[in-house]
Formats: C-alpha cells, structure tokens, sequence
C-alpha cells in the first residue's frame, strides 16, 4: 500500500515532535515542510528527511503531492491555515486548539465534508491507548459510578513571546487549557449544563492562569485549572463511589493507576512503549484517509465543536476577545 505523503505547515518546536514521529512510521513519507523563511524549511527539512522545502505556506499547499497536511502554526492562523489547505485538496491535521472559536471551526469542518476531505483535530491523548485503557476501566465500575472529576496543567512559559500576545491567541486557556477541559470531556459524556470560570489577566489581555468548572447533566462535576506561570501536576483524577482513578501527566499518560475507598493502590496500567506520543494521531489519519473518512473517530467533528463551544463561553465570560476574530 501506498505511504501517505506527509507535509508539514510551519516548522517551529511541536512540528519537531511531530516530525520525529512521522519519520519512523512505515505507513507515511516525511514528503515536505514549509516555513515563512526558505532557509529555515530548508534545515528542518535535512534533519528529518523531508525531500521537499517551501518558503511559503502557499507553495506548499499548492505542491499536488502532497495527500496531509499537519498544520502546526499559531493558534491565531489555524483558521486561514487550515482553510488554505483544504481549498488546495489536502487532507488536514490540525493542531489544537483547533481554531479560536467554535464560528472557524464549524466553518473549516463543513469545508472539509463538502470537500471529502478528511479534517482532524490533534488532540493526541484522544488517540493513545491509555485513553481506551481508561474508557474501559469507567465502563467495567472499577471505581463504581463516576461522580466527579479534577484536572490541572501548567509549566512556567513566561520565556515563551507568543505566550503573552493576544495577536497570536496567546494565553494559558487556548494552550494549556484544553488539555483538563478534554479530560473531563473523555470522562463525562453527558452534555454541559453550567459553566463558571475566573482567570487572571495580563497587562496584555491574555489569561495568566484559570479555574474552571464544569456542571454536566446528571450533576457530575469537573473542577480544572491551568496556568502558564507556575509547575503545576499535570494530573487528572476521576472520583467514583468506590475508588478513585490517576493519570499524571494528562498530556501523555506515562501509566494509570487506580485506587480503592481505602486510597490503596489496587492496579497500576502502564502505557505501551511509543515514539513520543504523536504517532498515534498520524496513524489514525492514514486509516481515515484509506477509508475515505472526513473526521477520525477518536476525535470525531462533535467533539471537536463541544470543545470549542465551551471554550467561547469561557472567554465570554472573562471578556476575552481576541484581535483574530
């Protein structure tokens, strides 16, 4: 069978990690990459194999090659970025946060179906098998009925510029976020019924760190926190009537460990050996793509945009507009 042609739009430090995945993988070909700068393509390029380097976005998207595109951009041009791709006929992979608000994303997904074209959201701990370890351990009672859940992420970025530039969609919610946010969604299938939400600000207008907290139907709840100033856990905990499930690093879940009403260990699952993570979601696009698929599964259209809905209530409430919208 024939590899998938693999193309990445804008070389920066996640298109490294991506790059380094995609480059071990026999179902695809590190084909080509594109950089706002020739020379910087050019070098990303000869350290990952890629036979072809763009100065431009556009040429890349031009390039009739090229069968996915991985776009890996700011979060403030995922919407035109993606939208150029798709309009050129490449399939996409997205980046989260997907787009700025749930308005672009619905935008590029009926895009992407008008066009036949796959659109994939990557959101990567959607795709590892520790997530269906996990679904399976909910589904089984292990720890009886789930109640509530709690999740935090965070690292200090303050050495990050995009970090702290509105124009760029900076801020902890859209980068960090997302990653609690998607782990109560994982958990809680139920629709959302309450939001609250507070944050911090700069003096830029980004938000520094946030408390977040979800209220699902059936009165589950979800308390989450992110923070671009401080270490944080990176934990999420899921609480049931008989136990209590742990994942620390909720990004890229090294093992998931479950205890009983006592807070005894019981079981310990550790995550299969991997690249670094990211060749999960790839993978899931080449079966898409073959299967002439518009959206992956694991993180299928809906819930991409229950995310982003509940991420534009978030900003409503703190007044957080951004200058791309």
């Amino acid at each position: 069978m024939e590899k998938i042609r693999f193309g990445i739009l804008a070389a920066g430090n996640i298109a490294n990690s991506m790059a380094k995945a995609v480059s071990q993988l026999e179902e695809t070909e590190c084909f080509a990459v594109a950089s706002r700068s020739y020379e910087r393509a050019k070098a990303f390029a000869d350290r990952w194999g890629f036979g072809r380097a763009y100065g431009s976005y556009e040429e890349l998207a031009e390039d009739p090659d090229v069968d996915l595109i991985y776009v890996a951009s700011p979060h403030s041009h995922h919407y035109p970025h993606a939208k150029l791709c798709l309009e050129h006929g490449k399939h996409v992979l997205l980046e989260k946060a997907f787009t700025v608000n749930a308005a672009q994303a619905q935008e590029l997904i009926d895009l992407a179906e008008d066009k036949g074209l796959l659109l994939a959201e990557a959101f990567w701990p959607r795709y590892m098998p520790t997530r269906k370890i996990l679904d399976d351990l909910i589904a089984q009672g292990t720890i009886g009925e789930v109640q509530a859940v709690t999740a935090d992420f965070g690292a200090p970025l303050s050495h990050i510029e995009r970090m702290w530039n509105p124009a760029l969609a900076g801020g902890a919610l859209l980068d960090l976020g997302v990653y609690p946010i998607n782990f109560a969604l994982q958990v809680f299938k139920e629709p959302v019924k309450k939001i609250q939400a507070d944050a911090v600000m700069s003096a830029q207008g980004v938000d520094l760190m946030n408390g977040i907290a979800l209220t699902f139907e059936g009165d589950k709840l979800a308390v989450l926190h992110s923070n671009m100033l401080a270490c944080m856990r990176n934990r999420g905990v899921i609480y049931g009537e008989k136990g209590f499930i742990e994942l620390f690093e909720i990004n890229n879940p090294g093992a998931i460990r479950m205890f009983d009403e006592n807070k005894e260990l019981t079981a310990e699952y550790p995550a299969p050996p991997q690249i670094n993570g990211y060749e999960y979601e790839v993978l899931s696009c080449v079966q898409a793509i073959r299967n002439g698929k518009t959206e992956c599964g694991e993180m299928p259209h809906s819930e991409t945009m229950r995310l982003m809905n509940i991420l534009d209530e978030i900003r409503r409430q703190w007044g957080f507009v951004l200058p791309c919208e």
